[in-house]
């Protein structure tokens, strides 16, 4: 597999990741500075988690208006599979390849806690390597990881089969009291029509080696790297 993370100026997670990447390739993923206009040709590229621009205006607002962006909005477009973690997230709703918002979280706080994740399907080239119903651990480190849309598009993503996590208890309950912050159907990650774009706001990267405590997140990047050798 060939993969490129995005650096942006704030970015504070694209290490991470790329150590995570390389764990599972074998190698080191390109290091793709937002200011570039292009970048080599890859099956995954992975907008990372952090502050980019220091979350002025608004998370991602700023940095879905980088050069890079417009790459990978045509590479996603046509079919090039886009992860966005945590911040990526916020920049992929901005740059319009998901749909709905990241809003502040309910409690007005910033979080950053381990929490449980149900995976809602195993359709996808990220979520395969996981059996739908599944709980897993990742950490989450947000302040605006609340996600908003209204009922149409809410109505579109579960009849799509296009929810891909919900934040869940550890036997698998989706209820408020294991929604960290005030996602709309404890929402935690979603995909694009397509399926090629995975936004999540828990950090899988953070929990991919014993090291770390835990390595629920390995199988995501073990899967698509299995997933492009086929």
């Amino acid at each position: 597999m060939r993969a490129a993370v995005i650096v942006f100026p704030g970015s504070n997670c694209d290490r991470d990741v790329m150590v995570a990447l390389q764990q599972s390739m074998g190698r080191a993923p390109h290091m793709v500075w937002h200011r570039e206009t292009g970048m080599p040709e890859v099956d995954l590229i992975v907008v990372p988690g952090g502050f980019s621009y220091g979350d002025y205006l608004r998370s991602g607002a700023m940095a879905a208006h980088s050069p890079i962006m417009k790459e990978v909005v045509r590479r996603a477009n046509a079919g090039v599979a886009v992860l966005g973690i945590c911040n990526g997230f916020q920049i992929l709703t901005e740059a319009g390849l998901l749909p709905g918002v990241l809003m502040r979280n309910a409690g007005l706080k910033f979080i950053c806690r381990d929490v449980g994740l149900r995976v809602e399907t195993a359709d996808s080239l990220f979520t395969r390597p996981y059996r739908k119903g599944q709980v897993v651990r990742f950490p989450i480190a947000h302040n605006d990881g609340n996600y908003f849309a209204d009922e149409a598009t809410l109505k579109r993503l579960e009849d799509g089969d296009r929810i891909a996590f919900r934040y869940a208890s550890s036997d698998g309950k989706t209820d408020a009291a294991a929604n960290p912050n005030g996602s709309l159907r404890n929402i935690a990650g979603i995909l694009n029509e397509r399926r090629n774009v995975l936004g999540l706001m828990p950090h899988p990267e953070r929990l991919a080696d014993p090291e770390l405590g835990g390595t629920d997140g390995r199988p995501m990047f073990d899967g698509l790297v299995k997933a492009f050798a086929a």
